[in-house]
């Protein structure tokens, strides 16, 4: 663990670098990825990440890979979200459309996922979709620290299916695992040069949650669908992205461009340009702090909507109210619902379910 990590506004920019000494390596902080791998107990048997000592003895002299920057929420730490949504003059949907919801961050936690789907009613009992004409947003980072990412991904795909056949819709965006995990698949080992030395995709994943499971199940369909998901959309007046980063300006000046531009890195298959991607796309808090709002208005005068809707940092780190590490409280992280701010400009989404907290699916617009 990295100590002192939550630096305000940390990696909000293409030139910002700042490192981190973990043991031996030096590591660019601005490609660290959020939060410890799941709740405690979570990983057993093969499907457990490796102990950073096991990958440390593995890693070649030279090798720096990244590391997990922020501290650890354990189940004895608290939060308190109350989720006050400023008055939002969202479009009405077009006639035939049924209600959107967005979903956070899933991170392999495939039963989480059903019982807050059933709990909306947007699927059944038996998993299938039952909301009709509804539309369903999944915020990406399916993958990763729980124990069933393919199932979650395999879900994604039924449902889109399911959907359009009652006339609704279920989609999904790109997260940084998703890059994460296709890095890891295409380019395994091959070094790349992350600014502050050499680091890999594979070193990179299996630091940041990597599931052995997955990747033994992992399909060449699997990668297509990732490949080609959207980076950003914009539903009823809420631009909807991965990210609460202003990371997407530096690929297009239109949601189009922006998913084109995308996409196309991704078709060339370039080591280097991939990391890139996935570094900007691990970047967070930028809407966070001082000047949080004005970064928010800069996505939404580019790309349009009146609110930014984002997973990628948890709930609790963007309160900044991780409480104490020693364990000695015996309540549980509480968050209830989405987190407003940014002078409520944007929508915080992750829940935090890789933390014993809660896996978000939401109705937008939020109550005013």
């Amino acid at each position: 663990m990295v100590e002192g990590s939550m630096t305000q506004g940390a990696g909000q920019g293409p030139e910002v670098e700042r490192t981190a000494t973990v043991r031996d390596f030096r590591v660019p902080a601005y490609v660290h990825d959020a939060a410890p791998y799941a709740a405690p107990g979570m990983h057993t048997g093969e499907s457990a990440p490796p102990s950073e000592e096991g990958l440390e003895e593995a890693l070649p002299e030279g090798y720096t890979p990244t590391q997990r920057d922020l501290p650890v929420i354990r189940r004895g730490d608290t939060v308190q979200v109350t989720v006050d949504p400023a008055p939002v003059a969202a479009q009405q949907p077009a006639t035939g459309q049924g209600p959107l919801f967005v979903v956070g961050d899933v991170h392999g936690y495939l039963d989480e996922l059903l019982a807050a789907l059933r709990e909306k009613g947007l699927v059944d009992e038996a998993g299938q979709w039952c909301a009709g004409t509804s539309r369903l947003w999944f915020l990406g980072d399916f993958t990763d620290r729980g124990p069933d990412g393919i199932g979650v991904i395999d879900l994604v795909m039924r449902l889109s299916a399911e959907a359009a056949a009652a006339g609704g819709y279920c989609k999904a965006l790109m997260g940084n695992h998703e890059l994460l995990l296709l890095g890891a698949k295409r380019f395994g080992d091959t070094p790349v040069n992350s600014g502050a030395g050499t680091a890999t995709f594979q070193a990179a994943w299996l630091l940041n949650g990597g599931q052995k499971t997955d990747m033994d199940r992992l399909q060449d369909h699997h990668l297509q669908w990732m490949a080609r998901l959207d980076a950003m959309e914009e539903v009823d007046d809420h631009l909807l992205v991965h990210s609460d980063a202003t990371t997407y300006l530096d690929y297009g000046r239109s949601i189009e461009e922006v998913n084109d531009t995308v996409r196309e890195t991704l078709t060339r298959n370039d080591a280097e340009e991939v990391w890139d991607l996935f570094r900007k796309f691990t970047k967070r808090f930028s809407f966070r702090d001082e000047g949080g709002a004005d970064a928010v208005r800069s996505l939404l005068d580019t790309y349009g909507g009146t609110r930014i809707v984002h997973g990628h940092s948890p709930i609790p780190y963007l309160l900044g109210e991780v409480g104490s590490e020693d364990g000695e409280d015996d309540t549980r992280t509480v968050v209830e619902g989405p987190h407003v701010y940014a002078d409520g400009l944007a929508i915080a989404m992750d829940g935090g379910v890789t933390m014993a907290g809660k896996l978000l699916v939401q109705q937008l617009p939020l109550d005013a």
